[in-house]
């Protein structure tokens, strides 16, 4: 019997993280700081740009992260932490430099209010992660609240129009998204659909086209399409109180 090899200990798991998946979080957090520097510099397309390149890069790590079978609890801990920065601070200092800066106090206080709703939106998203329905979001996702107020930058500074001219229209898109993310509205995840098995000939040409309007014109088309899904929430939850009435009314 060897005694050696019984009283030497175990050998230690080697502990580290998965290089791919974070390397595409690192991007994403990387252009949410950019966009914050170029809104400090007056480039506010840049910015609003930025922050669109960051949703590209945080769609992509966690599904890269799925393919690989690379998910670790510090993977999704830190793209929470890089999404409250590119989607919850990036996009506050951005909309009150390019717009809110002039209302003084109620303009830092409204830019507070989205990151704040920002922080609260991914703390309850983290929580409930495991026992929510995966064919919805509770409340707006804070990359499509991101993309609603840097869609509004982007257009109208591609228009010509300073901030200051958009005031009001800045002011209440920033507080409804803000208020849409901490909301109990329910919105389509999309995570359900499969691409891997066959589609109908009519949806490949309905993508083809939503391609080309993109190409076309990407501020309007990006823009245009976020207010939509925005919009999707509070009409889902109109159309469930309707159906319920008319439940109600059925059965009186």
């Amino acid at each position: 019997m060897n005694d050696e090899a019984e009283t030497t200990p175990p050998r230690e798991r080697r502990r580290g993280i998965y290089l791919l998946p974070n390397l595409f979080t690192t991007g994403a957090l990387f252009a949410g700081f950019y966009g914050i520097i170029a809104a400090f510099e007056g480039q506010f397309t840049a910015a609003a740009v930025a922050i669109f390149v960051a949703m590209i890069l945080d769609g992509v790590d966690g599904r890269v992260a799925r393919m690989t079978q690379t998910q670790t609890a510090f993977g999704a801990e830190y793209d929470s932490l890089a999404d409250m920065v590119s989607f919850g601070v990036a996009p506050a200092i951005i909309i009150y430099l390019w717009a809110l800066s002039g209302l003084g106090q109620l303009g830092w206080v409204v830019a507070f209010f989205y990151a704040a709703a920002t922080a609260l939106r991914l703390a309850r998203f983290n929580v409930k992660a495991g026992s929510s329905d995966k064919r919805f979001f509770q409340g707006l996702p804070s990359p499509s609240a991101a993309a609603v107020l840097m869609g509004m930058v982007w257009v109208w500074n591609e228009l010509g129009f300073a901030g200051q001219d958009l005031v009001l229209l800045a002011l209440l898109l920033t507080v409804l998204s803000g208020a849409a993310m901490v909301s109990n509205l329910t919105y389509f995840s999309f995570k359900d659909m499969d691409f891997r098995h066959r589609v109908p000939f009519f949806v490949v040409l309905g993508m083809l086209f939503a391609v080309m309007l993109t190409a076309l014109d990407p501020p309007k088309v990006l823009w245009t399409g976020f207010l939509i899904y925005a919009l999707s929430g509070p009409g889902l939850a109109l159309l469930r109180w309707r159906r319920k009435r008319m439940l109600r009314a059925g059965g009186d």
